[in-house]
């Protein structure tokens, strides 16, 4: 094959403190590790819409999540997509000779659309137990079916933090750490391949294998990030409120040390369990003799609080919801190398675009991930987030977070990388909040006025065109800028 592979690996809410790679003294995630070592690790990589569908759907398209309308997990893209001139990249690739696989979950609606692979084997979120995904069917076979983490002991008690019943075997992310290295295995077409391995884990609920969650005593796990008393009291209770939901059910009122301990240490099982597995994945890739032609992209979703701020789960912009884990392996590049420029992680779409040697969309607002030998964009000033109720900019120092509770938020990273000194109200750093304010509204306006192009009729004077005039005339669909 004259074209390289394309294997995106992607774990469900894994932050990236919670690897070795990235520093953690903690846990020893050797696989993941021996990928940061043959490539490069971006240390400032940030989810910029840190929950599933919306930061799912920001990689699928290449679209920020105003401009796709997609700014919360209840959204989704307009069915009429490909008319309103957007490709997903599965479709680019595809389109360019690739064979495309999305193998675990994805977050489509609905669960099971294609949106332009060529095939899926499905293993959807752990909290969608009526899914009737091939991992049901997987389970059925066997005589089991998927549990809620309520069917558990000790799940109320300690937060949601358990060992499964089934054995390691019948796990959510063994079926598909499974899946994934058959596919490898098993391929034998002369087309290059673009697979997507989504894994659900370690998303809650914390319920990994006995084997695994013997390996972690809450004791040795760091300790999470102290609430500031008072500093976002309504985005606490939103909270609290939103895991008291039937998909979670759990009320996290009261949410001690001792509590955050025990998740973190299931969490950091449910870690290890994804690291063997990307393991089998990379040992079947080097027994079919295609390491020197796969490239490989590593990264997550978003993270998990993990007790930080006294939260649990995703959703802000807060380090331990939006700073993720990013490595990418490209064949013939010096590997153990490490950047510090601002990247995303959408940024991995035109990253493989390029890389499959397919020409960007003008509508992609992402750029390709630099250090690897593409051509690229100048270095970012700033990294801008969107969720349905808050805004972030971010310049690798300053952050500045906008929420629609009213609680606004400025912090220094670089002197307070815990973010608990809030200066939004500090005025000798005024100047920073109205710097980042106003390149946070100037990129707010712009993706607000893309986000309707859809609906363009014209971008010059149609006064005088003779088309016009005449009866019958149609509006071109979509209109390109």
């Amino acid at each position: 094959m004259s074209r390289p592979n394309i294997l995106f690996l992607m774990p469900d809410q894994l932050r990236h403190d919670f690897l070795s790679c990235y520093g953690a003294d903690f846990i020893s995630t050797p696989h993941i590790d021996r990928l940061a070592a043959a490539g490069m690790r971006y240390r400032r990589a940030y989810s910029t819409s840190p929950v599933c569908v919306t930061a799912r759907h920001n990689i699928l398209t290449g679209l920020n999540s105003i401009r796709a309308g997609v700014l919360s997990n209840g959204q989704f893209i307009r069915p009429d997509y490909a008319a309103c001139g957007i490709n997903t990249w599965p479709e680019i690739l595809g389109a360019a000779g690739y064979r495309t696989a999305a193998i675990g979950k994805m977050h489509f609606y609905p669960w099971d659309a294609m949106m332009g692979y060529d095939e899926r084997i499905i293993c959807e979120d752990k909290r969608w137990l009526r899914i009737e995904d091939d991992y049901a069917h997987f389970l059925a076979a066997r005589g089991l079916r998927k549990l809620h983490g309520n069917e558990h002991e000790g799940y109320q008690e300690n937060r949601g933090a358990i060992v499964h019943q089934h054995p390691f075997d019948c796990s959510w992310d063994h079926f598909v750490g499974s899946a994934a290295t058959r596919f490898i295995r098993d391929y034998d077409s002369d087309q290059p391949f673009a697979a997507m391995v989504g894994f659900p884990g370690p998303h809650c609920p914390y319920d990994p294998s006995p084997e695994y969650a013997e390996r972690f005593d809450p004791q040795d796990m760091p300790a999470a990030i102290p609430e500031v008393e008072g500093e976002h009291p309504q985005m606490r209770q939103a909270n609290i409120n939103g895991n008291k939901m039937p998909w979670n059910g759990i009320d996290y009122s009261e949410f001690t040390e001792a509590h955050k301990l025990k998740i973190r240490a299931h969490y950091a099982g449910l870690v290890a369990q994804i690291d063997d597995l990307v393991g089998d994945i990379l040992q079947a890739l080097q027994d079919k003799g295609l390491m020197d032609n796969t490239i490989i992209l590593f990264s997550s979703d978003h993270g998990d609080y993990l007790g930080d701020h006294n939260l649990i789960g995703k959703g802000s912009f807060f380090e331990a919801s939006t700073h993720v884990p990013l490595i990418a392996c490209v064949p013939g590049l010096e590997g153990g190398r490490t950047s510090d420029d601002l990247v995303a992680l959408a940024d991995v779409t035109p990253t493989m675009m390029q890389l499959a040697g397919c020409p960007l969309p003008e509508y992609v607002d992402f750029q390709p991930l630099p250090g690897l030998e593409m051509t690229e964009p100048p270095a970012r000033d700033y990294l801008f987030g969107m969720m349905g109720g808050g805004w972030m900019a971010f310049d690798g120092q300053w952050k500045l977070c906008k929420y629609s509770s009213g609680e606004h938020m400025l912090f220094d990273l670089e002197n307070d990388p815990q973010e608990v000194h809030n200066r939004i109200r500090d005025d000798s750093q005024r100047h920073h909040y109205q710097r980042l304010d106003a390149a946070l509204t100037n990129e707010i306006m712009r993706s607000v006025t893309l986000a309707h192009q859809d609906q363009l009729v014209y971008s010059k004077d149609l006064s005088n065109d003779q088309a016009f005039g005449q009866p019958g005339w149609q509006r071109p669909y979509p209109y390109s800028l």
